[in-house]
């Protein structure tokens, strides 16, 4: 007890959406922070905001996000965070958060495989993970659902497109997958998982993929949705 006050006061945990010191009841956001994340509320209140963003170019069961995206707000700090300054437990935090709502929803319930957007294997290799990892793993626990992050390659390495407009996201979009051992998926219905979802190219791009397996549905959850 003395050795760990002693560790905090000398090297103080700090709130990953305003660096405020935490207190010792806080854990990686400080109550002030949690209390104005922006939350959409999507799947409580069974709006399809987020779903409506693929009308018309690949069918979707579900989509949901936890947070809204706002430029310079809590939630862009909390995702540099996660993607730039290798803070994994802020997707585990937001997965078991989410996770634990979509486990009350019916549509949710039904859901058999969870995989993650994946990353080019030298992007993952340079950054050391994949940031929709632990947030996939935590819903799919949840949800009582298998976590396979081995069916859903990319193959085509791109570069950030954080500092992007929108337009030029979707016009440069050449993201490209590939599907291995499709027979894992086959009749299954997947929860694809992302840490935010803007055009939503990425994401359509996925889908169309993970069709070429047999009789699949897909749903969509990401950590964030910039709307």
């Amino acid at each position: 007890m003395i050795l760990n006050h002693l560790i905090n006061v000398l090297f103080p945990k700090v709130c990953f959406g305003c660096s405020d010191i935490l207190s010792d009841n806080e854990h990686l956001i400080c109550t002030s922070c949690r209390h104005n994340l922006p939350l959409t509320n999507y799947h409580i209140n069974n709006i399809d905001t987020l779903k409506k963003v693929f009308y018309g170019r690949v069918h979707i069961e579900n989509a949901t996000a936890l947070l809204l995206f706002e430029k310079k707000g809590i939630v862009q700090q909390l995702l540099h965070q996660l993607k730039y300054k290798g803070q994994e437990n802020i997707g585990a935090f937001l997965g078991k958060w989410l996770g634990h709502e979509l486990a009350a929803i019916e549509n949710y319930q039904a859901i058999d495989i969870v995989i993650p957007v994946p990353l080019h294997k030298r992007k993952q290799r340079k950054r050391g993970f994949n940031q929709a990892a632990k947030f996939g793993v935590e819903i799919a626990a949840a949800l009582g659902a298998e976590y396979v992050d081995n069916v859903l390659i990319k193959i085509t390495n791109t570069k950030t497109q954080v500092f992007k407009s929108r337009i030029a996201r979707w016009q440069q979009n050449t993201t490209t997958f590939t599907l291995e051992n499709s027979a894992r998926i086959a009749n299954k219905h997947i929860l694809l998982v992302d840490d935010i979802v803007t055009t939503g190219a990425t994401v359509e791009s996925c889908v169309n993929v993970l069709n070429l397996a047999e009789n699949i549905k897909v749903s969509v959850a990401s950590m964030a949705f910039t709307a």
